[in-house]
């Protein structure tokens, strides 16, 4: 019989759970869940002689059999593709379910001449191009717009809504939150957190939701959203920077009768042993609120060309324990963690950098932000892929034109990975509630 590695004998209070899998309606579920990631992929000392094809799918050491599995999903992403005319619910599921494939898709064991690769790499290409087609034309349609007015009690649907849910939630007894915003974290990149905490601690709990992000998908604009509740027309006077952040999140607490000094935000959290002296903090000055900006993914991703190679970087993080710690750090002082981010990221390809159109970030290379009509107009000629869009909620003089596809506006074939544009993996972030698992506090 196969054997999971260092699984203890379960405990004999835990009640025996009959599952028929033999049964053919199970065993179809049973690889969608591993891809959805209701179900994890297990190491195991041996594996029977004539093991059916549908239980590959669960051990960690059939290259294949996961290949064969993520070529599978892949293909039932792209024929349940939302369209235009489809829900925000729908595109936000679809998100989840995307991000789970491409983060196995970035992890995948195998060689350049293994049977499923290139194969794989061709159906992202097109699910990709479907997905960011879609995407745009939604937004096109004005279904984006009719988010920004969304309720908030059930859940943040835009990131301007969180502080507005978090009110929510310390009103219902919540009263003390901490809100982590991993600055540039895609949906793809916080499975890989997530697996990585499953597989580690076994300690966490995660309840998974998304949110849109604003338009254009730069830090100054989103993240400036997201922390002061605002739309990004009522702070236009500092929408291409992101120095009133602290100021903007103290204010919306302030009016809504927390004190200023039971109110913190910090920035630029990234390393271990910053820890130490954030836990300091809070111990002095015993915040209600809390605002922390983790920018260590943001200032790696510009570094890397591909995705994959992003993902590499984040496996090395993620061992120095940051994360885990800082989950710890804070539940252990009462705290109800909410974890987010600003916007997420793409692989892009170089169309050439336009001259004109700027916006104060150093890495926003999926959009030009221009103050005049004509100039934009100009840069749309030189440039027939981009994309110009009216995004309800912008200032009246601040236009965005955005790289088309999966291009960006730096020089022409260099391969990077970037944000600003409209994609999926852009414009869909996690949004999720961090606790301990119940016996583990």
């Amino acid at each position: 019989d196969g054997t999971r590695t260092g699984e203890p004998p379960p405990p004999d209070y835990v009640a025996k759970i009959e599952i028929p899998f033999d049964h053919s309606d199970v065993q179809v579920l049973v690889d969608s869940m591993f891809l959805d990631g209701s179900l994890h992929p297990l190491a195991v000392h041996s594996v029977p002689a004539g093991m059916p094809s549908w239980i590959k799918a669960g051990i960690v050491q059939d290259p294949a059999a996961l290949q064969a599995l993520v070529l599978k999903g892949i293909d039932g992403l792209i024929e349940t593709t939302p369209t235009a005319a489809s829900s925000h619910k729908d595109w936000s599921e679809f998100a989840k379910r995307y991000g789970e494939i491409l983060a196995r898709t970035h992890g995948l064991p195998g060689t350049e001449g293994s049977e499923h690769l290139p194969m794989i790499r061709e159906r992202i290409k097109t699910l990709q191009a479907q997905s960011d087609e879609g995407l745009r034309a939604w937004v096109a349609a004005k279904h984006y717009a009719d988010l920004i007015l969304q309720p908030v009690t059930k859940g943040p649907v835009m990131v301007h809504h969180v502080p507005r849910f978090l009110r929510h939630r310390r009103s219902a007894g919540e009263t003390k939150v901490a809100l982590l915003v991993f600055d540039g974290l895609a949906f793809d990149q916080w499975v890989q957190i997530r697996e990585r905490l499953i597989a580690t601690t076994k300690r966490f709990a995660f309840d998974e939701g998304t949110a849109f992000a604003w338009l254009p998908t730069v830090t100054s604009v989103s993240r400036q959203a997201l922390f002061s509740g605002l739309k990004p027309r009522e702070f236009d006077d500092s929408i291409d920077r992101t120095d009133k952040e602290e100021s903007l999140w103290k204010t919306f607490w302030q009016n809504e009768g927390v004190n200023s000094n039971e109110v913190m935000y910090r920035r630029a959290l990234r390393q271990t042993h910053q820890l130490d002296a954030l836990e300091a903090d809070l111990i002095d000055r015993r915040p209600k609120v809390v605002g922390l900006v983790i920018d260590e993914v943001d200032d790696r991703l510009h570094k890397e060309r591909s995705k994959k190679d992003v993902a590499m970087w984040l496996g090395n993080w993620l061992r120095t324990g940051f994360v885990d710690r800082l989950f710890s750090l804070l539940l252990d002082k009462g705290y109800h963690i909410y974890l987010t981010a600003d916007h997420g990221n793409v692989e892009s390809t170089g169309l050439g950098r336009p001259s004109q159109g700027v916006i104060a970030e150093t890495r926003g290379e999926r959009v030009r932000v221009y103050r005049s009509e004509p100039l934009l107009a100009d840069s749309a000629a030189a440039y027939p892929t981009t994309v110009r869009l009216d995004i309800a909620g912008l200032p009246a003089n601040f236009m965005p034109l955005f790289a088309g596809g999966r291009t960006a506006f730096v020089p022409e074939g260099e391969q990077v990975v970037v944000h600003g544009g409209v994609s999926v993996e852009e414009l869909i972030v996690p949004f999720v509630k961090v606790s301990y698992v119940i016996g583990t506090e």
